[in-house]
C-alpha cells in the first residue's frame, strides 16, 4: 500500500511538470508565432485569423514539442523532489533507484499513448483542415491546399503535379511516358477532376514521339488511367512530416512498389513508431542528471544542461537522417541510434551514482 502510494506520488510529481513545461513551450510559440505571422495577413485572413489558423495547429506542436516535454519536465519533477529531499526518503524508506526510475516511467506511458493518438488520428486532420482554411481565406473559395508541387512516378510514366485543390481537383499536371530509353508521349493538362472514381483530364495536349517524327493533339477532356486517388495525391503534395503512422506506411509501401526509395517517409514514421524508446530515454537521462554527478547542482543549471541534451538529441537525429540515404542503412536506425545513445549514458551515469 505504502509503495503504491509512492509511485503515484511520483508519477504525480513528475506528470504535473511535464504538463507545465509543455503549456508554457505551447505558448511561448503560439505568441511568437502570432507575432511572426502577422505579416501574412492579407484579404479575409486577419489578425484573429492568423490566431485561429495557429489554434488549430496546437495538436501537431504538442506532438513535436512532447518529447523535449518530458526530458525537462523528468528534471523538473525529480529534481524539485531530491531538492526537498523526498527522493532520499524514499530511498531511506527501502525503494531502490530502479524502482523509483520505474515510478517515474508510468506516467510517460500515458503521455506516449496520448501522443500517438494525436499523431495518428488528430494532428494530420488538423493540419490539413488549416492549410486548406488559410489559403482559402487567402485566395478564396476554391484555393489550392498545396502551393508547392510534385513529382511522381508509375510505372514507365513520370508526373509532375503543380497543386491539388480542396474540392480534389489537380492542377497543371504533366505526363512523361517513356518505353524503354525513349520518350514516346509527353502531355499536359489544365486541370485533372475526380468523378465517380475516376479521372478526367481537361484541356489537355498531347505529343507523341516516334522515329517518323512528332504528332500534336489537343482534346477538350480525356480519361486519365491511374491507380493514384485523391487521397494518394493529397498525400503526395502534403508535407510528409505532419502525416500520420499509417500513412507513411502506405506512402512507403507505394514509393516500393514503384521501385523508388521511401526513406523520407520511413524516417517520419519510425520517429513515431519509435516514440516510447525516445521518451523512456530522454527520461533515464533527465533521471541521471537528478541521481549523478549534477545532483548537487542548482535546478536551473540541470534544466539548462537538460534542454541542451535534447537539442543535441535533435540534431543527432537530423544529421542521421541524411546519411540514412546515403550509405543505404535502415531508417530505423537513424532514429534509434540516438535513442540507443541516450539511454547508455542515462544508464552508465545511474549506475556510477549507485
Amino acid at each position: 500500500m505504502i509503495a503504491d502510494r509512492f509511485d503515484r506520488y511520483l508519477a504525480r510529481n513528475v506528470l504535473g511538470a511535464i504538463i507545465v513545461v509543455q503549456v508554457v513551450l505551447l505558448g511561448l510559440d503560439l505568441v511568437i508565432t502570432y507575432i511572426n505571422d502577422l505579416g501574412d495577413v492579407e484579404g479575409d485572413y486577419g489578425a484573429f485569423q492568423v490566431l485561429l489558423y495557429l489554434l488549430m495547429r496546437l495538436p501537431w506542436r504538442l506532438y513535436q514539442y512532447a518529447p523535449v516535454a518530458v526530458l525537462i519536465g523528468a528534471l523538473i519533477g525529480l529534481g524539485s523532489m531530491a531538492s526537498s529531499n523526498e527522493l532520499t526518503v524514499m530511498r531511506a524508506a527501502g525503494r531502490s533507484l530502479a524502482r523509483i526510475l520505474w515510478g517515474a516511467m508510468k506516467p510517460i506511458i500515458l503521455v506516449v499513448v496520448v501522443v500517438l493518438f494525436i499523431a495518428e488520428y488528430v494532428s494530420p486532420r488538423t493540419e490539413q483542415f488549416a492549410s486548406a482554411w488559410r489559403v482559402e481565406k487567402i485566395q478564396g473559395a476554391g484555393a489550392l491546399v498545396t502551393e508547392r508541387g510534385g513529382w511522381q512516378r508509375e510505372g514507365d510514366s513520370f508526373y509532375r503535379f503543380g497543386a491539388i485543390r480542396a474540392d480534389d481537383t489537380v492542377l497543371d499536371l504533366t505526363r512523361y511516358r517513356f518505353e524503354g530509353q525513349r520518350l514516346a508521349e509527353a502531355l499536359s493538362a489544365a486541370r485533372a477532376i475526380w468523378r465517380e472514381g475516376h479521372w478526367v483530364l481537361e484541356d489537355v495536349s498531347v505529343t507523341r514521339f516516334s522515329e517518323q517524327g512528332t504528332e500534336a493533339q489537343h482534346l477538350a477532356t480525356r480519361e486519365w488511367d491511374t491507380q493514384l486517388t485523391p487521397e494518394q495525391l493529397s498525400r503526395l503534395l502534403r508535407d510528409v512530416e505532419s502525416q500520420s503512422p499509417s500513412e507513411l506506411w502506405a506512402y512507403a509501401r507505394y514509393l516500393r512498389d514503384q521501385g523508388q526509395q521511401a526513406t523520407q517517409p520511413l524516417l517520419y514514421f519510425w520517429q513515431k513508431m519509435l516514440l516510447p524508446l525516445t521518451m523512456g530515454s530522454l527520461v533515464l537521462v533527465a533521471a541521471s542528471f537528478v541521481f549523478g554527478p549534477l545532483r548537487s547542482v542548482a535546478a536551473g543549471t540541470r534544466v539548462f544542461y537538460g534542454v541542451v541534451t535534447g537539442l543535441a538529441f535533435k540534431y543527432l537525429q537530423d544529421l542521421l537522417a541524411p546519411a540514412s540515404t546515403v550509405f543505404g542503412f535502415s531508417p530505423a536506425w537513424a532514429v534509434l541510434a540516438p535513442t540507443l545513445i541516450c539511454a547508455a549514458v542515462g544508464i552508465l551515469l545511474l549506475r556510477r551514482s549507485g
